[in-house]
């Protein structure tokens, strides 16, 4: 049986001491919400159910994002780490006052269509509420605070954005690398070159260092990748050019092992180089629209195919873990599977 008693401070104080369970103490402002809580926590108790949810109902989620960007992001990629940290910043304006205990499916549900609703797509707010959803895991399964459910796994989540189809026609290539060779800086003409002719990412591409890079056996060993798996990528003829042009850069300061480089930052040292900004400004020149860096990688997949190497290699090549990925991945144009049909059935 509960023990309630009157503190000095005129509250009540609720005292559980049960066989088998630890003491439980908690305080209220009126004894009849007092013994409401311990005639509920002394029958979850019987029923073998009751769970001490005092840290939950303490921890603020604003709180518990800063505790999940030290303790569980820092240990992931750069990217990464940046990239949640970006999206902690909404989690954090709609749920920073409120504890772990009182974030309920429909707060989340309210979240969700609130985000959409401003504009924001699907991927955007699935991306945010998978974080949240992680941080929740992370909080029942090893901080120990004392949470029920995951509140994000009882709600429906925006529905997948539809693979991008977006491909670079011939003319377009040509005014692309065009206004990029414009640009002041070569590296701009180069990293687009290496992402189409490769199939590379922005971020592998940005952080290649001289080291990676084997002209005489026209590979690149990528060390740091989105699935986490080193991959070596073969070099046709036109990359190793570029290659060789990027590697033999006569402005290259003293030092540095980054192949595309940018200035100095406040301290001192030199980072990949940002090349978005003017990949952008090269886009509106040559009068290009819809197309995304992304899209680069798409396209290079698209051609291997196209050229008739078949899903495991292209998969050896691009990295993807996955043959539905990969198929998400890879747009072929009607008129070259045509030619394709033609060449087969003669």
């Amino acid at each position: 049986m509960a023990a309630i008693t009157k503190t000095p401070s005129k509250t009540w104080k609720a005292i559980i001491r049960k066989r088998g369970w630890p003491t439980t103490i908690k305080t209220f402002r009126t004894k009849r919400d007092a013994a409401d809580w311990a005639r509920r926590t002394e029958d979850e108790m019987v029923r073998g159910v009751y769970i001490n949810r005092a840290g939950a109902e303490k921890l603020l989620l604003g709180k518990a994002l800063d505790r999940y960007l030290s303790e569980v992001s820092s240990t992931k990629r750069e990217s990464t780490a940046y990239a949640e940290g970006q999206k902690a910043k909404a989690l954090r304006k709609k749920f920073g006052a409120y504890s772990l205990a009182a974030i309920t499916p429909d707060l989340v549900a309210e979240y969700r269509d609130e985000r959409l609703e401003a504009g924001k797509s699907a991927s955007t707010v699935r991306l945010e509420l998978s974080l949240l959803s992680h941080l929740f895991t992370i909080a029942i399964k090893e901080w120990r605070v004392g949470l029920l459910y995951n509140p994000v796994a009882h709600i429906r989540k925006p529905a997948p954005a539809k693979g991008r189809d977006r491909r670079l026609s011939a003319d377009e290539e040509k005014a692309l690398f065009k206004a990029c060779d414009k640009h002041s800086n070569s590296m701009l003409g180069w990293i687009a070159r290496i992402a189409l002719y490769t199939g590379m990412r922005a971020g592998e591409i940005k952080s290649l260092t001289r080291q990676q890079v084997n002209l005489q056996k026209r590979t690149v060993l990528l060390t740091e990748t989105k699935n986490g798996s080193a991959r070596t990528v073969p070099l046709t003829r036109e990359a190793v050019e570029i290659f060789r042009l990027a590697l033999n850069n006569p402005v290259r300061p003293l030092k540095v092992d980054l192949i595309f480089w940018g200035e100095p930052g406040r301290d001192g040292v030199r980072r990949p180089y940002e090349f978005r900004p003017a990949w952008h400004r090269a886009l509106k020149q040559a009068g290009i629209k819809g197309l995304r860096f992304h899209d680069l990688r798409h396209e290079a997949v698209s051609r291997l195919v196209e050229a008739g190497l078949g899903d495991q290699e292209v998969a050896a090549i691009s990295g993807h873990k996955s043959m539905q990925m990969l198929r998400r991945y890879t747009h072929l144009r009607a008129e070259d599977l045509v030619e394709r049909l033609d060449q087969l059935m003669g």
